[in-house]
Order: structure tokens, then C-alpha cells, then sequence
């Protein structure tokens, strides 16, 4: 989605919806990863959302994490590896938060940005929610093998905004 034109000082459009979600994403009260996520149709804005406790509910930050660890068996040409991963399962993360509260009529066609790239349970949801497109921008690196597969398959558009620097005022140390 990127601009045409001269003014240089203008902001892309890659960058200016990944502006908005990192924005969007200090919203959440998550100790570990701050998450924001943007639907986009074409040009317009129409959704936002961010990762967190259900509403009502206490997040993370006051009564804490709830930490679940899976463990995954990975094999590659022939080698079996195991990959523990650690999950909070208090949080509804932001994709699936942008899926609760937008309509599947205005996803359809759409793209999603997103400051983190999916799981493998929110790829698996957004694959099926009707968008043609998501972008990210820090990698997440337990399930990338996996969700990189399932977005071939779809014929999603998947990619990564490598060069893009978030907003000062959004910056957070993440915990992997």
C-alpha cells in the first residue's frame, strides 16, 4: 500500500496504519507485549483494537499474568526439536479483539495491521475472517513456520514492515 506522489514529508500508508495500531497498542495493560491491531479497507480506517483482560475483568497488571506453557515437537529433516512457548491466557489478543468488534461485512477485502505478527490461533482466525492482507511489524518468531504455511495456503497476503521505527511515545520492552 505504499504512497505515490512527491511530498517526502508525507507519511506512507504502510506507515501511517502501523503508526495508528502501535498507538492503539498502548492502550493495553499487558506487562509482557503491548499488541494493537487496525482494519483497513483500502484507504478508511475501520476498526481498533488491543490485547487484554475481557472487560470487567481484572488485566494483567492487577492481578497478574496467567502463564500456560505448551510445549510443541517441531520435526525438521529428520531432527526432532522442542519448543516450549508461554502464554498468558488471561489476555484476548488484539487480532481476535479486531475480530469480536468489526463486522465480517466490512472485513471482506480488507487488510489488518498489526504491530506484532499473529500466533498461530490468531492467524488460523484472521485466515478465515474474510481480509486479503495483514501487516506487521515485530515478528513472533514460536509460530512464524506455521502461520507463514497457513497464509500461503490461503492466499493471504502476509508481510513484514522491516524498516519501520514505531512512535517514540509507543516503544515498550517485549517479553518473548
Amino acid at each position: 500500500m505504499a504512497e505515490t506522489g512527491n511530498d517526502a514529508s508525507r507519511k506512507d500508508w504502510d506507515t501511517y496504519f502501523m503508526d495508528i495500531a502501535y498507538m492503539v497498542s498502548t492502550r493495553s495493560r499487558c506487562p509482557r507485549r503491548h499488541v494493537g491491531a487496525v482494519l483497513v479497507q483500502g484507504k478508511k480506517l475501520l476498526g481498533t483494537a488491543y490485547n487484554g483482560a475481557p472487560m470487567g475483568v481484572p488485566d494483567c497488571s492487577d492481578a497478574g499474568c496467567m502463564i500456560a506453557e505448551e510445549i510443541e515437537v517441531n520435526i525438521t529433516d529428520g531432527v526432532e526439536q522442542v519448543v516450549r512457548k508461554q502464554r498468558c491466557i488471561r489476555t484476548i489478543h488484539a487480532e481476535q479483539n479486531l475480530l469480536l468488534f468489526t463486522d465480517r461485512a466490512n472485513r471482506e477485502g480488507s487488510t489488518v495491521y498489526v504491530t506484532d505478527q499473529p500466533c498461530w490461533t490468531c492467524a488460523n482466525m484472521l485466515a478465515n475472517s474474510g481480509v486479503v492482507e495483514i501487516v506487521y511489524h515485530r515478528s513472533y518468531p514460536k509460530d512464524s513456520v506455521k502461520v507463514y504455511s497457513l497464509m500461503e495456503q490461503k492466499g493471504i497476503v502476509f508481510r513484514q514492515l522491516q524498516s519501520y521505527a514505531p512512535p517514540e511515545q509507543a516503544q515498550m520492552a517485549v517479553i518473548p
